[in-house]
């Protein structure tokens, strides 16, 4: 018991923050059963070992360490302030590697609540652009000019009538903010810093090689377009076409798989179960329902955390209620989301524990990962020696713009159940590369003249970074690879074949299909 109250002491000190980082699902049922629907936060992972992976790698995870994480410095990572100085590992490789294609998903940047505090005043933010409020960016004027001559794009049904800008003075639930825009005119700015030796893109890219999908939300919409105009080495509206994903899963055609709902299901069922056991945390709502004068049902169908954070990351104090007759009024206090994030970090633990997301996760994400997998073949086809290269160039950039629960179990099913949750602009990368050729039979002293020796083509890698940071050696399909062999990277076809076969070993199959549609025993 003193050891608890003491853990609760120094969250109550770290203030300011704590638990908002992220919205439990176990308040909301968060993850929708059905793929499409509304973004909804999946509460934040915590980091666990990391490894020094040598001159090109950054330690990916945070350090094991004895002390709680401070609350204060984990919700500010969850903002995602902009940041100039920030540096990423994206585009780094051994020297004469040749990068072939980038796929990218990001999470839309900050946005304004899914949710209103009933009986307080809603967050006074501004969700119209101007260089002249912060943070801003310097590509802020031509985005906004440009943002205005969309009708020269292609846009899949419904997209184009979605706007291409946050525009309200008082900002709408779920709107894009100024931040939101700076944060992926940054992302986009720091890959083409990150790219551009390579010759991804040159300035006259044509339409085949760039795709784009975004989810039908403005906030995913307009975060794409953000990150592609700080990217993209010339800005076409012409040449662009933008898709929509219907689903937050980024599933397409392949979405059906009633598996993965149950396994959602029963993960919901053991997040209600391990919440309904803290009788702590169920006094700490009653006390903020009774505060605010609503019943603590309310309060809890109210979301205040998701609301509370937008408070934090715009630097805005909590909300308070007048004091009644009545005895309720006050404001809302740190020291009461301690407790809440103290059960959301022990619901974490018990959620690895159980393995049920992950098990989800590995059936909601196979479609994307399978489609990242195919673009990545085919890539690889066109760059083989002696090819003819095909007009209008490979697809070797794809931009995925989506939510949390897009981004969570894509994380989960790529085996970092430790990496963070994503924060606002969250973003995970896929690169594709292709090692120098080789020479094979060097040719014997006092050979004759016919006998030469012979080209071999590169071989293919894959890498994975989540933020910057190269994670691949902690993805389930390389966690294992000697990453001191010969070539430093990760094969392609270890990836390969965890798509195709082997990340379906956790339900006990061997394919999508099976997975999704066998009976139990």
């Amino acid at each position: 018991m003193l050891a608890r109250n003491r853990f609760l002491l120094l969250l109550v000190m770290g203030g300011a923050a704590l638990a908002i980082i992220s919205l439990s699902l176990q308040f909301l049922n968060l993850i929708p059963t059905a793929p499409m629907g509304e973004e909804r936060m999946f509460h934040s992972v915590d980091g666990g070992g990391g490894v020094n992976l040598g001159k090109s790698r950054k330690r990916v995870l945070p350090v094991p360490h004895k002390q709680e994480p401070n609350p204060i410095s984990e919700a500010y990572a969850y903002c995602n302030t902009p940041n100039r100085t920030e540096q990423g590992w994206e585009g780094h490789s051994p020297a004469d590697y040749k990068l072939l294609s980038v796929q990218v998903m990001i999470r839309h940047g900050d946005r304004y609540p899914l949710y209103s505090i009933p009986k307080t005043k809603r967050p006074a933010i501004d969700c119209t652009l101007s260089i002249n409020k912060k943070p801003s960016h310097p590509l802020m004027n031509s985005y906004i000019s440009h943002m205005g001559q969309g009708e020269r794009g292609h846009w899949e049904t419904p997209l184009g009538s979605v706007p291409r800008l946050p525009s309200h003075s008082a900002c709408e639930m779920g709107e894009l903010t100024q931040t939101g825009v700076v944060q992926h005119l940054h992302n986009g700015q720091l890959l083409h810093q990150a790219y551009k030796h390579h010759n991804l893109l040159s300035s006259d890219w044509s339409p085949r090689q760039v795709w784009v999908e975004t989810t039908g939300k403005s906030r995913t919409l307009q975060s794409g377009l953000a990150f592609l105009y700080g990217f993209l080495p010339n800005f076409d509206w012409t040449k662009l076409t933008v898709r929509h994903q219907w689903s937050t899963l980024f599933c397409g055609s392949a979405c059906d798989c009633p598996a993965r709902n149950k396994y959602l299901e029963e993960e919901q069922r053991r997040q209600y179960k391990l919440r309904v056991a803290d009788a702590e945390l169920e006094k700490t709502y009653a006390d903020m329902a009774r505060t605010l004068g609503l019943l603590t049902r309310q309060l809890r169908a109210a979301n205040p955390i998701d609301s509370l954070l937008c408070h934090l990351c715009h630097g805005l104090s909590f909300p308070c209620v007048p004091t009644g007759d009545d005895g309720t009024g006050g404001c809302l206090t740190m020291a009461q989301f301690a407790v809440i994030r103290r059960q959301q970090l022990e619901d974490e633990a018990d959620r690895r524990r159980a393995g049920l997301y992950h098990k989800y996760a590995i059936l909601a994400m196979y479609p994307y990962l399978n489609r990242t997998a195919s673009k990545m073949e085919r890539v690889a086809k066109g760059s083989e020696a002696g090819r003819r290269p095909r007009a209008g160039g490979e697809e070797v950039f794809s931009l995925s713009s989506a939510h949390d629960v897009s981004m969570a179990p894509l994380l989960s099913a790529l085996g970092l159940e430790e990496a963070r949750f994503p924060r606002f602009a969250a973003r995970v990368v896929f690169e594709l590369w292709k090692s120098p050729p080789t020479t094979q039979g060097q040719p014997k002293k006092g050979a004759g003249k016919g006998d030469k020796s012979k080209a071999k083509d590169g071989e293919l890698f894959i890498r994975v970074l989540y933020n910057g940071e190269d994670v691949t050696f902690h993805t389930t399909f390389c966690r294992s690879h000697d990453r001191h062999a010969s070539h430093p990277l990760c094969p392609l076809k270890n990836f390969l074949s965890f798509v195709r076969r082997d990340m379906f070993s956790v339900v006990n199959a061997t394919s999508y299909q099976e997975a999704c549609y066998k009976r139990p025993g």
